[in-house]
């Protein structure tokens, strides 16, 4: 049966500046820690395992569905690309002496929609770029022959 150690009060304040500032010493000043420790021995606070936990769960937290990571955000140009997504397109009608109401329509992306698709996921794939991109792992040998 493990134990976890409480933090103290300054403790819990710095990992929630850590993770807000992502900068060891000034999070060190904003939770309360002198300018002397944060200046030398504020590194020493991510190394106490209950901070790291604190700091660790709280980002774990923190992670959330209603951010996209990299795989949704290209599905979605793909489905836009593919005219797979739908807009929805408000229409002002007319329905007698000067009255009108608004109806709802479903339409898919149109074609400048598509391109801009397009091309974002032809930028993230290199897919118009002059430039070669290799990997070698052989060994470069430079050779100085010119006559000084």
């Amino acid at each position: 049966m493990s134990k976890e150690k409480k933090l103290t009060l300054k403790q819990q304040r710095f990992a929630d500046e850590y993770i807000i500032h992502a900068n060891v010493v000034r999070a060190a000043i904003n939770a309360g820690y002198s300018e002397n420790y944060a200046n030398k021995q504020a590194h020493k606070l991510l190394d106490n395992v209950g901070v790291k936990s604190a700091i660790d769960a709280r980002l774990k937290e923190l992670e959330s569905k209603a951010v996209a990571d990299a795989k949704e955000v290209m599905e979605y140009l793909t489905a836009v690309m593919r005219g797979q997504q739908q807009d929805e397109e408000l229409i002002l009608v007319p329905t007698g002496d000067f009255a009108s109401e608004v109806e709802r329509h479903e339409r898919r992306a149109d074609t400048s929609q598509r391109t801009k698709a397009a091309e974002l996921l032809g930028k993230r794939y290199a897919m118009w770029t002059d430039k070669q991109i290799t990997d070698t792992t052989e060994r470069i040998t430079i050779v100085n022959d010119l006559d000084e």
